[in-house]
C-alpha cells in the first residue's frame, strides 16, 4: 500500500475530485495547507529604497515580499494499492498540469498497514 500526497492548487480541487472519482478513486482526505516554493526573494530590489523604510514603487515592495508569502493550496492524501498508484499520478498530473509555477507536488509514501476500526480488517482488504 501507498499514501499518495498531492499539493494542488485550490482553484483544481473539484476538477481533481471529478476526475478522481470518474477513475475509481473516491475515497480521499484533503485539507487546506499554506506553503510556498523555491522562489528566492530579489534582494537587488531592496537597493531601490529612498528615504530609509519608503519603496521607490509599491510594486517594488509588493514583489520583496512576494518571497515570504505562504500561498493557500490543497493538500490531498489517498491511501491505494501498489498497482494503482502510476494511474492515481497520471490521473492527478493530468487534471493540474498547466506548466506554471506552483501546479503542485506529489508524494508517495510506503503504507505499514490500514486497519478498518469497525471491524478490525487490515491490509489492502480495509481499504
Amino acid at each position: 500500500m501507498k499514501e499518495v500526497l498531492a499539493v494542488i492548487r485550490m482553484d483544481m480541487i473539484n476538477k481533481t475530485k471529478e476526475a478522481l472519482l470518474k477513475e475509481g478513486f473516491p475515497s480521499l482526505n484533503a485539507r487546506r495547507v499554506l506553503g510556498r516554493g523555491k522562489k528566492k526573494i530579489d534582494f537587488s530590489l531592496i537597493e531601490s529604497m529612498v528615504n530609509g523604510n519608503e519603496f521607490s514603487s509599491p510594486l517594488i515592495a509588493e514583489a520583496i515580499s512576494e518571497g515570504h508569502r505562504l500561498v493557500p493550496k490543497r493538500l490531498l492524501s489517498i491511501i491505494v494499492k501498489d498497482d494503482e498508484v502510476k494511474t492515481l499520478v497520471d490521473i492527478i498530473i493530468s487534471v493540474n498540469q498547466k506548466g506554471k509555477a506552483g501546479d503542485g507536488k506529489i508524494f508517495v509514501v510506503p503504507v505499514v498497514d490500514c486497519i478498518r476500526i469497525r471491524t478490525g480488517e487490515n491490509g489492502e482488504i480495509a481499504l
